[in-house]
Parts: C-alpha cells; sequence; structure tokens
C-alpha cells in the first residue's frame, strides 16, 4: 500500500514500525458540543483506513483520543453553571452515539486528556531537563528553536515564521504580557486560572497545553514511533508540527513515520461557520439523511481532496448508495430462496476467472492512498456484474459467493452496511404498509386498476416504493 506522507509530500510504500502490525494515532474532538460534519469526515476516513489494513491482515492498535479539557468546555461549563466534566463526559456519550450511527468503530483506546495527566507533568519535565523547555511564573514553554527540525512537516521556514510574529511579540514584550524567551515558543503547561479545572504539577497548580496531550497519549498506548498519524489538515500547523517538536524532543526518536492529513469540508462551497448559518452537527444531518448516505457521501471523493456537502450532492449519493443496496437485496433474495441447486460449469467460471479481477481492482484502489473514490467505482461495476449474471434460475451458492465478497467490500472494509436502516421504517408503518399492499394485491385481483393504482400512489406518498415480482409484492423506502 502506498500512503501520501504529508511529511515528504510524495507517496511512499507502508512499511511498518513491526512487521504485520500497525500502530494508528488520530486526533479526536474536543469534546464541547455535539460533533459537526467537518468532525465526521477524519472519523469515517481513518476508521476506513484501519478496516483496509484489518483487511489485509494487519494487527491494528488504533488509537484516537478525547480531548476533554479545553478552554471552550471550561466555557460551556459556565454558561451552564456545571463542572467542566460534566460537559465533557455528556458530549463524549453524544459523540459515541454518532460515531456508531456512521459505523465508526471503536478506537482499540480512547484516551482522555484529563486521565493521563501525570504522564503529561512526566514528559514536560523530560523537555525541561533536556534544555528543551524553561518555566516562567508557572507556565512552562516549549523552545522552538532548541529543535532543529522545526517546520518539516508543515514545510515552513522557522525565520519566516519568526518574522510573522516580530510585531506581535514586540508589542507583547514592550506590554510585558508576554515572558517568553522567544515568540515563537509554545506552553506545555499553564497555571490555572479562579474557577478552572488544574492539577498538581511541580510548577504549580495548572493544567496541560494542548498539543502535550496528543504527544503523551499517542507515546502511552502505541509507542515512540508511530506508524501513522492522522488528523484534518487543518491540524498540521501548529498543532502537529508542534507535536513532532515535543516529542522528538523528549523520546529522541522519530515521532510518526507517515502523516496523512483529509482535505476541508465545505458547506454550499463556502467555509462551515455558525456565523453564516451553515453549522452542522452529525446529529442534525442524520435527523434527515441515514447516516449510511453521509457515510458514502464521505468515502465518494478521495480523502487528500476538499469535500463540498450540499443537499444536491447527498441526494446523488442516496440515489447512488440505493443501487448498490438493490444489487444486495437481489442477490440476498437468491440466497434466501436456497433452490439447492449445485453450480454450474458458467458459474464456476465467473467465480474463478472475472470475480477475482474486481477484487484486484478494488485493492488496487485502495493501495493507492485509500482511494475510496476508486474503489466505490469498482463496487458499482462489481453491481453489474452480479445484475447481469444471476436471475431466477442462478444457484443460491452462486449468489452467496457473489454476495459474501460484495458484502466484504462494502460493509467490512468500507464500512457501508448492505441492508437499509431498520430504524427507517416503525413498526406501525410496517403494519400500514404490509395493509395497503394486501390491499392492492385484492383490488388487482377483483381487476380495481383504478383503486390498486390509487394505493400505490399512496404508498408513493408515505415515500414507498414497490416492485410486482414473481415471488410476490416487495417493497423499500425510497
Amino acid at each position: 500500500m502506498k500512503i501520501f506522507n504529508t511529511l515528504t509530500r510524495q507517496k511512499e510504500e507502508f512499511k511498518p514500525v513491526v512487521p504485520g502490525k500497525a500502530g494508528i494515532y488520530v486526533c479526536g474532538p474536543t469534546v464541547y458540543d455535539f460533533i459537526h460534519i467537518g468532525n465526521a469526515r477524519p472519523m469515517i476516513v481513518f476508521d476506513t483506513l484501519r478496516r483496509y489494513l484489518e483487511y489485509r491482515g494487519y494487527d491494528v492498535n488504533y488509537v484516537s483520543n478525547f480531548t476533554d479539557v479545553d478552554d471552550k468546555i471550561i466555557r460551556r461549563a459556565n454558561e451552564e453553571g456545571v463542572d467542566s466534566l460534566q460537559i465533557s463526559e455528556r458530549f463524549i456519550r453524544e459523540c459515541k452515539t454518532d460515531m456508531e450511527a456512521l459505523n465508526v468503530r471503536p478506537a482499540t483506546t480512547h484516551p482522555q486528556a484529563t486521565l493521563e495527566i501525570p504522564d503529561m507533568i512526566e514528559m514536560v519535565q523530560q523537555l525541561i531537563d533536556k534544555g528543551h523547555a524553561y518555566e516562567v511564573n508557572g507556565t512552562v514553554y516549549f523552545r522552538t528553536r532548541s529543535f532543529p527540525g522545526y517546520g518539516k512537516l508543515s514545510h515552513k521556514n522557522i525565520d519566516d515564521l519568526e518574522s510573522g510574529h516580530r510585531d506581535e511579540a514586540h508589542q507583547l514584550k514592550v506590554s510585558g504580557e508576554d515572558e517568553k524567551e522567544d515568540p515563537l515558543d509554545f506552553v506545555l503547561w499553564k497555571p490555572m486560572k479562579p474557577g478552572e479545572p488544574f492539577w498538581e504539577s511541580p510548577w504549580g497548580k495548572g493544567r496541560p497545553g494542548w498539543h502535550l496531550e496528543c504527544s503523551v497519549m499517542s507515546r502511552k498506548y502505541i509507542g515512540g514511533t508511530l506508524d501513522i498519524h492522522a488528523g484534518g489538515e487543518d491540524l498540521i500547523f501548529p498543532h502537529h508540527e508542534n507535536e513532532i517538536a515535543q516529542s522528538e524532543a523528549a523520546n529522541e526518536q522519530t515521532f510518526s513515520n507517515y502523516w496523512m492529513h483529509n482535505g476541508f469540508l465545505k458547506i454550499d462551497n463556502e467555509k462551515m461557520s455558525k456565523s453564516l448559518g451553515n453549522f452542522f452537527t452529525v446529529r442534525d444531518i442524520c435527523e434527515k439523511y441515514d447516516p449510511q448516505v453521509v457515510r458514502f457521501f464521505m468515502l465518494s471523493a478521495q480523502y487528500r481532496s476538499p469535500l463540498n456537502f450540499s443537499k444536491d450532492l447527498i441526494e446523488t449519493s442516496k440515489v447512488s448508495l440505493e443501487r448498490i443496496l438493490n444489487g444486495a437485496e437481489k442477490l440476498d433474495g437468491i440466497v434466501k430462496k436456497n433452490n439447492g441447486k449445485e453450480l454450474s460449469e458458467e458459474e464456476k467460471r465467473l467465480l474463478s476467472e472475472e470475480l477475482p479481477k474486481y477484487v484486484e481492482r478494488f485493492n488496487a484502489a485502495m493501495d493507492d492512498d485509500l482511494n475510496t473514490a476508486d474503489a466505490i467505482s469498482v463496487i458499482f461495476e462489481l453491481v453489474r456484474f452480479t445484475n447481469a449474471g444471476t436471475d431466477t434460475e442462478s444457484s443460491s451458492a452462486f449468489a452467496k459467493e457473489l454476495y459474501d465478497t460484495l458484502f466484504t467490500l462494502s460493509d467490512t472494509v468500507l464500512g457501508i452496511h448492505l441492508t437499509r436502516s431498520a430504524a427507517a421504517v416503525s413498526e406501525d408503518e410496517v403494519a400500514e404498509i404490509e395493509r395497503l399492499i394486501a390491499e392492492r394485491t385484492a383490488a388487482k385481483k377483483e381487476k380495481n386498476f383504478a383503486l390498486a393504482d390509487e394505493i400505490r400512489d399512496h404508498l408513493s406518498g408515505m415515500g414507498i416504493v414497490i416492485e410486482d415480482t414473481r415471488e410476490g409484492v416487495k417493497w423499500k423506502k425510497a
């Protein structure tokens, strides 16, 4: 498999630290509210990376954190008059609910920053002892210039960064508000403010800096060198750049061999923003669309490409996914019919000669920097192949082989279910639909075609599509 490495700006063959194993760290959300549709993209993309590596035989240690101490969490807690822990715990639960709806599997470990404070204090002390950090009045700063490779991920020149900060730094130093040795130095530990959560440390009561949290949690749960570190491209600088600096300065070894970053998600070609009124949570979207449609939409573009979210595009994804589900439903119907037929010679030939070609092309797409867009195109071709190659006379054994392959590629790897959401239709709705279908069947037998058409139109108005087949009337949610 080849991965586009942000560090080198080129595709590289994936070679893990330990053969057959893969340690992946993905920056998770700050839990002060429901996750938004932008948060969902890296969750879905890198869950798919994990699934694909496992499908290829890797033992994957997948770690994704929850940032549960942050200014935004504290602000919300103050607004609601509750402890910040109550806010973070509530929205961790809500996040996990949304992840489950999107079929994002739980990480091997979901560390929480507040539970790892002793290890963070230990890393800060290591950096001070090695001359990479210093304390001023309870704040500990990282000495950015002490790390020669600073800027290697974002490809920024440290002198250009300094010039960009010069005016601001001069103003702060004149007013006495800045105690840093260098304007580029960043915070590892910050002193407490009244009303904020805090932890005891050698430098006084306080809490860790955001960048430090991920460095410590990834080291604890994966090791000193990660195989892959991933997240949204907005995290490249300064977050991931600072992670590299403090981790490599403390551990004296490469922090991560590969860096993967997904592109931005826009809403109707504009940046998502509450002020623009185009800010949508996953919960908002999933009230209107099946979460599987949302997942399908997210994987319909190569992960590094920008992705535009709009009503038209999500509707297109809904229709496209329906084609795959219809193909799977047809195969499932033949399997369940269980006609007991032996595989014909032609069916054996198709399974041995033609079916493997689709699997090979799917793998090739995924091996090319996780190109899910091309992989989905292969699945569409596989569905066309199964539709053309099966009918009511096909053996159930043949249909099962086809279905199992489609299931593996779509459900196991891409995380896209081959069955429609059971929650899409309630039990009461099912009873009403079945009653109307029975009335329509009776009307047709009595040659009352006007009433039969009227019932079909009524069902259509309910969002139900019916199909007359040899096996009887089939229906589905539109």
